[in-house]
């Protein structure tokens, strides 16, 4: 094999495809930035904690309303989808970056919702094409992939903070700068590579070796994080040190692309002998994503059918049912049995958006993921307001933990939840219900104010949060197939801003002000009659701020309580799809 040949399959190599979008979702969770950004825009426009909790709702609106971005992928070539996505992110924060620095004229708030709306909205571009890519070059590897993809999304926010630490500059607002600016140059320079190549054609005994590989970068990679940030916040570095740590992040970055480099340079490509291995698998993974339009089903097939039959394996149950469709078409040409359409898919088998909609599993996933997701997201939206109501100055610590604990339950996530369906054959949601426990004693940390619980809390938030975006793709991609994917996802990702509009934009933000005001009163009520020359006015220029646990209390018990009722939401689901995930990994009975 030549060097053009090995360039050439280097160049096609599915591994090559996912190392490269998971670097595009490094620089995709801008959105993840926002508690960083919120105090710098929040003291340079003197909004209060309602107004900056709307600008929160139009981030995650942005990031979540992903129609167009789903549709473009399937109309457009990927690249061209990845580049209106980085358009977007430069024209949207670019533009509050001026706004904020005083080089453009200050908008109204509905405004300046429409461009952080904008900005957020190009991460919908690179989260689908990266999905979309991906899941079909690895369809035999959803779970990992997913939580892999979504995990360095979530990644993004601590990584985007370490390399504004190696920037260095004084001025808060460089941060949006950097914001329009980094994300839009990286998906520009790879957005050539994110494409389907025919990935369930590569399948290679070593899959699991590389995946295994890259699941351990991850842990070093957040487990190196973790320690750059808590060193930058307990010691004073030099600025050549930080540099130091920020090219040790980027090699870390890049190891990943080893794994292709290997495939395609220093491997034999993959034998004859190893093609008879692959139909199989092929076949089966086209039954479920593959469905054949002109499919004619007996009305007589269910009743004739045994019920003992949807207990068996995929391969075994598809066999008995196509002897039995055989017979019924014979039968059929002889005038015994009505023939007849079949009026929809299965679960596990390709659905519209029309079709899924109708299902109540796929509300059972939407309503669980908008009550727990939207719960962690309120969080994100108020990490900036909660540290400092406890007494912490430096939010960005709490940000970047967050990231990192995100990154962690992703990628955890999606490693679990594999292990649960591949092992076991059980469904795939009760990892989710297991995530949104953890989420719910969360929230009590944070309710309480007790020493720590901001490190607990955000541990623990963080990690239940990242999991939802690791198994709900999955389970989408297994009970509705993969041919409308992309619509489907998007659809579900709707669960996140309307959860935020309800719990950030009315209950957390409304609390928050109605006690910043009563402790604003009663500032003001003590300094009039105190009449000490010691004491000091509050400032009538500047928004009430709230301080103590008391801001969040009630929020965060709401919040415990919605976790607690999409547990039961997931546990639901985990009920009526077992049958689901037996046939489609339960192993053959001997």
């Amino acid at each position: 094999m030549g060097l053009r040949e090995k360039l050439g399959a280097f160049i096609t190599n599915r591994w090559l495809v996912f190392v490269a979008a998971m670097w595009i979702q490094s620089v995709a969770g801008v959105g993840y930035l926002f508690g960083s950004i919120s105090p710098v825009i929040k003291s340079s426009l003197n909004y209060n904690q309602k107004q900056v909790a709307r600008l929160g709702v139009a981030k995650d609106l942005g990031d979540s309303v992903g129609f167009l971005a789903g549709s473009l992928c399937e109309v457009l070539p990927l690249w061209g989808a990845l580049l209106v996505g980085a358009f977007q992110n430069f024209v949207g924060y670019g533009w509050v970056w001026l706004v904020v620095t005083g080089r453009a004229p200050v908008l109204p708030l509905w405004a300046m919702c429409i461009l952080i709306f904008v900005g957020n909205n190009g991460e919908t571009y690179f989260n689908t094409a990266a999905l979309v890519s991906c899941v079909q070059n690895f369809p035999k590897s959803r779970g990992p992939v997913v939580g892999i993809l979504k995990g360095f999304a979530g990644l993004g926010g601590a990584i985007l903070t370490q390399i504004y630490a190696m920037i260095h500059s004084p001025d808060h607002a460089s941060l949006i700068f950097m914001v329009a600016v980094g994300p839009t140059m990286v998906v520009i320079g790879l957005m050539f590579i994110i494409r389907p190549v025919g990935g369930h054609r590569q399948i290679r005994p070593s899959d699991g070796t590389s995946f295994t590989f890259v699941y351990s970068v991850c842990l070093l990679l957040a487990a190196y994080l973790m320690g750059v940030m808590l060193v930058e916040d307990l010691v004073e570095l030099s600025h050549k040190v930080i540099i130091i740590f920020t090219v040790i992040l980027f090699i870390l970055l890049i190891i990943p692309i080893v794994i292709p480099l290997s495939l395609s340079f220093f491997l034999d490509p993959i034998d004859a002998s190893e093609e008879p291995l692959l139909p199989k698998e092929q076949k089966e993974e086209a039954g479920k994503s593959e469905p054949d339009g002109h499919e004619v089903i007996l009305s007589e097939l269910e009743d004739e059918k045994l019920k003992e039959v949807d207990l068996l394996p995929a391969s075994e149950r598809q066999k008995r049912i196509a002897q039995l469709q055989a017979k019924l078409f014979q039968a059929a040409a002889e005038g015994a049995v009505r023939v007849k359409r079949r009026r929809g898919p299965h679960r596990g088998e390709d659905f519209t958006l029309m079709q899924a909609l109708i299902k109540a599993d796929f509300w059972l996933i939407f309503v669980s993921l908008l009550l727990g997701s939207g719960s962690g997201l309120t969080v994100i939206d108020n990490l900036g307001q909660m540290s400092q109501s406890l007494g912490y100055d430096n939010t960005h610590v709490f940000v970047s933990m967050f990231s990192i604990w995100n990154f962690l339950g992703r990628i955890g996530g999606g490693y679990f939840s594999e292990i649960i369906i591949r092992d076991y054959a059980y469904p795939r949601p009760i990892a989710m219900a297991v995530a949104q426990f953890i989420m719910a004693i969360g929230h009590i940390f944070y309710a309480f104010g007790w020493p720590g619980a901001m490190y607990i809390g955000t541990l623990m938030i963080g990690l239940g949060y990242g999991a939802h975006w690791a198994i709900v793709p999955a389970t989408a991609s297994e009970l509705f197939g993969l041919k409308k994917f992309g619509a489907l996802y998007n659809f579900l990702t709707l669960a996140n801003p309307a959860g935020s509009l309800v719990f950030s934009g009315l209950i957390a933000s409304s609390i928050y002000d109605r006690e910043a005001e009563k402790q604003d009163h009663h500032r003001h009520h003590v300094f009039h009659y105190s009449g000490s020359i010691f004491s000091s006015p509050p400032a009538l220029d500047e928004p009430p701020k709230c301080e103590g646990a008391v801001c969040f209390f009630l929020t965060s018990i709401i919040m415990s309580g919605f976790c607690i009722i999409a547990l039961v939401l997931s546990l639901i689901l985990v009920h009526r799809t077992k049958i689901v995930y037996s046939n489609l990994y339960g192993k053959p009975r001997s």
